[in-house]
């Protein structure tokens, strides 16, 4: 009869590492777009720098 142990693996132990790398690329990916696309739109470069504040703003809600 074999008995049940328990087993500590890595990958239990590091998530919160995967939370924060997967957080930070959707913050980068989704204000870069924001800047990107005011900027397509023809907008002044002041326009460009607070669409820029705002959406970092607005991501760290």
């Amino acid at each position: 009869m074999s008995r049940l142990h328990a087993e500590n693996h890595l990958v239990s132990r590091i998530g919160w590492l995967r939370a924060a790398v997967l957080g930070a690329n959707d913050g980068i990916v989704s204000t870069a777009s924001l800047i990107i696309g005011v900027a397509a739109a023809n907008a002044t470069t002041a326009s460009v720098l607070v669409a820029g504040v705002a959406g970092l703003v607005a991501g760290a809600m």
